[in-house]
């Protein structure tokens, strides 16, 4: 008996891998000294040095059942853009910016074609933000995973100096949130969305949706939003504080920036909410409650500020929209 045997072909991924050498190779930029292929990957800490109290911020996530839909279509070229562009927006929050990013990818089967789709999305989103693909892991695994299932997870490394740490604490009640619209569900609800569509031709176009299909508006991917907020910094915009609106919605992300005792008012009709979130509550009969814990609602990523920079902000960023306000007590509350 041998591993392929077992279910475990040694020779498919390294093919697969082989193949993605080029796409991974651009990502990386001089600092890199190893990358894939070596047992860790390795990078000059030369922007630590430029700084005076630098501040490392990690995070760790995944794309969730995402890669479900994915797989049932056959598009797998945007899961790494939902990975990538997932956690460059949680160390944002904190005001870093990204250093390096690192994959793990797993299956009972790793096909060629698909690991091969999905390393070079993964490559594509990391030079997207300027940050090299430093490494990562792929594993075949029957028996852990279902046949044609997918797990799409990754690990984010950034760096702030300590002074410009985004941590809140500044925050007070009269302060206004902007938002920034979502691109669509990004990377959460979808064990909701699936079971809302299920029995449903997601490759027909559909009048709700201005035309797209289904799988069209459920595989939108994630968006990023550094570009947006490195245009406020260096414009000297104080921003108070930022959420990442993802699982939980804003009910469970917003009050994560907020000091203690203090809470939000979210202005309902303020804001665009894309269409698919309505179908999905129409499929599924979800109560408006719920789609807000769910789902972002189009509430990709909320920024706090002092009244007085509203008009600012709406000057550099012309997607924002006010959608509320800081109050006393806490909490989030829909008016």
């Amino acid at each position: 008996m041998n591993y392929r045997e077992a279910g475990v072909d040694i020779g498919r991924k390294a093919s697969a891998l082989r193949a993605a050498t080029a796409k991974i190779g651009e990502t990386y930029t001089p600092e890199v000294l190893r990358g894939m292929g070596a047992f860790g990957g390795m990078m000059l800490a030369s922007r630590l040095k430029e700084m005076r109290e630098p501040v490392l911020v990690a995070s760790t996530d995944g794309v969730g059942t995402k890669t479900l839909l994915a797989a049932q279509t056959g598009r797998y070229g945007g899961l790494g853009f939902d990975l990538v562009n997932h956690s460059v927006n949680d160390i944002l929050v904190q005001g870093a910016k990204p250093l390096f990013f690192m994959d793990y990818i797993a299956s009972a089967r790793l096909e060629e074609a698909v690991l091969g789709a999905v390393l070079a999305s993964l490559a594509e989103a990391c030079k997207a933000v300027g940050i090299p693909l430093l490494g990562g892991e792929t594993a075949e695994m029957p028996g852990v995973y279902q046949e044609g299932a997918l797990e799409l997870a990754g690990t984010i490394v950034g760096v702030v100096e300590r002074a410009k740490v985004v941590d809140g604490s500044r925050v007070r009640p009269g302060d206004a949130l902007l938002a920034l619209p979502s691109s669509g569900l990004h990377t959460n609800g979808y064990s909701l969305a699936r079971k809302a569509f299920e029995g449903w031709n997601l490759a027909e176009p559909r009048e709700e949706l201005a035309g797209r299909t289904l799988a069209e508006a459920l595989l939108e991917p994630h968006r990023c939003y550094l570009e947006d907020v490195e245009r406020l910094w260096q414009a000297g915009v104080e921003v108070k504080a930022m959420a990442h609106i993802t699982g939980g919605g804003v009910y469970e992300n917003l009050p994560r920036v907020l000091p203690q005792g203090l809470g939000a008012e979210i202005w309902q009709g303020s804001f665009p909410i894309p269409p698919i979130f309505r179908l999905i509550q129409r499929a599924a009969q979800v109560e408006e409650q719920e789609m807000y814990r769910v789902f972002n609602m189009g509430l990709g990523y909320i920024l706090v500020v002092s009244p007085d920079k509203v008009d600012e902000v709406g000057g550099l960023l012309p997607q924002s929209c006010p959608v509320g306000r800081i109050i006393e007590g806490p909490g989030v509350h829909l008016v």
